[in-house]
């Protein structure tokens, strides 16, 4: 492995930690962590939106550059179309490309759902207790959708690599 393919390598390894780590962050501690506190739900959405926001930040062009990067290393091992379907290496690499357009998705879904517009209608108080109640089922569903994928693509990102 040249220099050049280790710093690719190390970048795209970066990227993932951000995206996982972050999502995991989010999805799995500070959700469940401020259901816990005694804010109220409009607070509790607002830290979360927020922070989400915050993240997005460094989420977002970690995302790119991690598609970027994987693209570039699959490019290395397909030197022909045909180990893209008839090998394990290419069945494996098609389930994740499926996997990332899925996330991406997901993603997009939720920045969608959180937009600008509902943030201030939750700050402003002018959501009802009904909405806020959908809108916290459906970021909790999208949170651990993202978690589930992201786990999923490390899954066949180590296959990958593994060579198997």
């Amino acid at each position: 492995m040249s220099v050049e393919q280790a710093i690719i390598t190390w970048i795209h390894l970066l990227c993932a930690s951000i995206w996982v780590g972050g999502s995991i962050f989010l999805g799995l501690v500070l959700a469940p962590l401020l259901k816990k506190l005694s804010f109220s739900i409009e607070e509790r959405m607002n830290l979360m939106i927020k922070t989400g926001r915050r993240f997005n930040k460094i989420a977002l062009p970690a995302l790119v550059i991690l598609i970027v990067t994987g693209i570039y290393n699959s490019h290395l091992v397909l030197q022909s179309p045909e180990i893209l379907f008839s090998t394990s290496y290419g069945a494996f690499l098609i389930t994740k490309i499926i996997l990332v357009i899925a996330l991406i998705v997901t993603y997009v879904i939720h920045i969608k759902i959180f937009s600008k517009d509902v943030e201030e209608k939750i700050t402003a108080k002018q959501i009802t207790d009904r909405e806020l109640q959908k809108l916290t089922k459906q970021g909790m569903i999208l949170g651990e959708t993202t978690v589930v994928i992201s786990a999923a693509i490390l899954f066949f990102a180590a296959l990958l690599d593994a060579g198997v």
